[in-house]
Parts: structure tokens; C-alpha cells; sequence
């Protein structure tokens, strides 16, 4: 029996304009895009969880910078019955080094402009809009 919530992180990367986002291989959000993240490993913090699975999925280098928000993910089958539950912690980065490239569990991977993901260029996971929202005020210093 699987236990639940399971903790995953997701790395909110911006430089300038522009956020970098994955598109996504596998379920439960295959094929749209969102921000790099994955499991964390016991012992490990959602802060390090967030930038080493970064450099997983894209190679890109980043300092974990501050928790921006939780994100409950949870889906259930058509009886009712659990099928997954997870708690992702979006964690605003800053970046340091590299150029994304798409690897480990990810089809796709780059920067695109801000603006432009807000406007729905791009079929998003849930909750990718308002954590990317979340940030862009963060970052211009209003609450970080």
C-alpha cells in the first residue's frame, strides 16, 4: 500500500523576462509543461530536492533561494479511491550556470518569456500560472 502525501519539489527558475520550464514525459502530466521537479529523498530538503532535480531534468545549475508556495497535486479514480497525493514545494531558485537541456524524465526544456506563459502560449500543469505569478512578485522584492 502506498502511503501518502508523497513530498516532491519543484525549481522556479527565472533570469530577466524569461522562466524555464520542462515539458513533461510522464503521467500524470505528460506532455504539458511546468516547472523542473521530482521526488525528495529522505534526509534530503525540499530546497536541495528543488535544485538538484533541476540540474537533473536540464543540466541548468541553480541556488535555492526561499519556499514560494505548497501545491497539493491529487487525483482520485472514478470510485473515489485515491490514486495519487502529492505535495509539491515550489522553490524560488536563482540562476547560476547552464543552458537547459532536456533529460532524466523530461521531452522538452527552456526559457521562455514570462509574458508569454501567463498569456497561455503553452499548455501548463495546474497551479504553474500562479506559482510563476508568485515569483515574478517575489523576485521584484515584494515579499522575499
Amino acid at each position: 500500500m502506498a502511503h501518502f502525501p508523497r513530498l516532491a519539489a519543484l525549481a522556479v527558475l527565472l533570469d530577466g523576462d524569461r522562466v524555464l520550464l520542462v515539458q513533461r514525459r510522464n503521467p500524470p502530466d505528460a506532455g504539458l509543461w511546468g516547472f523542473p521537479g521530482g521526488h525528495v529523498e529522505p534526509g534530503e530538503t525540499a530546497l536541495d530536492a528543488a535544485a538538484r532535480e533541476l540540474s537533473e531534468e536540464t543540466g541548468v545549475i541553480a541556488r535555492p533561494r526561499a519556499y514560494l508556495d505548497n501545491i497539493d497535486m491529487i487525483e482520485r479514480e472514478p470510485d473515489g479511491t485515491l490514486r495519487f497525493h502529492f505535495l509539491l514545494a515550489a522553490v524560488l531558485c536563482d540562476y547560476v550556470s547552464g543552458d537547459p537541456l532536456a533529460a532524466d524524465d523530461a521531452l522538452d526544456a527552456g526559457w521562455f518569456p514570462i509574458a508569454d506563459i501567463l498569456a497561455g502560449t503553452k499548455p501548463l500543469s495546474a497551479g504553474v500560472a500562479a506559482t510563476l505569478q508568485r515569483a515574478v512578485t517575489a523576485k521584484s522584492g515584494s515579499y522575499i
